[in-house]
């Protein structure tokens, strides 16, 4: 199945601790289910100093589901993702607006 969401999107978080922020995703794990949204989800992890980085308390930005995004459309407000046909190639587009993505 095609991807409706892709690294780079600017996507609006729908549910959650974190609803209501956006961001860009970084990262997508189709396996999972999951994408890593910047600035969304951030947990402190616990790194171990080395020779070259300092260790602390580092804020991650971990995995959030993918049903609890929405893409951003030109207008700023949450649309939904579709696909249809231009020109032979498969395109997305908003649902809101009928732009291409």
């Amino acid at each position: 199945m095609a991807a409706k969401l892709k690294k780079g999107d600017k996507v609006v978080v729908l549910a959650g601790k974190d609803k209501g922020k956006q961001g860009e995703i970084t990262q997508v794990l189709p396996a999972k289910g999951k994408a890593v949204v910047e600035g969304v989800n951030v947990a402190i992890r616990h790194v171990r100093q080395s020779q070259t980085s300092q260790g602390g308390r580092v804020p991650t930005a971990m995995p959030i589901d993918l049903s609890n995004l929405a893409l951003l459309d030109s207008n700023g407000k949450a649309t939904r993702v579709g696909f249809r046909e231009e020109d032979g190639k498969k395109v997305r587009f908003a649902k809101t607006t009928g732009e291409a993505v």
